[in-house]
């Protein structure tokens, strides 16, 4: 069942932006940020999985507001780096810029294909109750050499989506959110509170 009032439990300003939409589009929904309740404590986030680190903060949020929390937990995929930074995106440098460059670094001497890269996110939305229900959606690309544009947040200038055929930092809002690994995310678990 969709919640007719929900809160996001996230601070990001990118992501806040992303999920409240995506959760709109499930229908008629309520969605709060943070920024309505008196500051919350979450967990650090673990190198363990996606899900866990989405649970978490949607539970933690959950408890705190007694409402149902929607949390997520999001990295990029490398192929050529085995997967890296995967579960520690946020924390591979102090700054999104710095994440570029250290990534960007880190692919210095790999071409083509090797390049090959996906975004992953699972979603987790939590009831007071206890109740948690979680999808995963995934997106993916390649890593450019350069970043190309400002739009989106975080490692987008330089992720390449296949499905658009540009860079999620080039993307407008709209295009990105019908392809990205958030909206799949999102979409699966709307249908699966359906």
């Amino acid at each position: 069942m969709i919640p007719p009032r929900l809160v996001l439990a996230t601070s990001n300003a990118g992501k806040v932006t992303e999920l409240e939409a995506m959760a709109r589009a499930w229908g008629p929904v309520e969605v709060q940020s943070l920024a309505d309740f008196p500051p919350i404590a979450f967990p650090p986030e673990g190198e363990t999985s996606y899900v866990d680190n989405a649970v978490a903060k949607a539970r933690t949020a959950a408890a705190a507001t007694g409402l149902p929390a929607l949390g997520d937990d999001a990295g990029l995929e490398v192929d050529a780096l085995g997967g890296a930074p995967g579960i520690a995106s946020a924390r591979y440098a102090d700054t999104a810029e710095a994440r570029i460059a250290k990534l960007l670094d880190a692919l210095a001497g790999v071409t083509g294909a090797a390049r090959s890269a996906r975004f992953r996110c699972v979603v987790a939305l939590a009831w007071p109750d206890g109740r948690v229900v979680t999808a995963e959606g995934t997106c993916e690309g390649h890593i450019t050499r350069t970043p190309t544009g400002t739009a989106g947040f975080g490692y987008d200038p330089v992720f390449f989506s296949n499905d658009l055929g540009q860079t999620f930092g080039t993307a407008s809002p709209t295009a990105k959110s019908r392809v990205s690994h958030r909206a799949r995310a999102m979409a699966a678990l709307g249908a699966r509170l359906r």
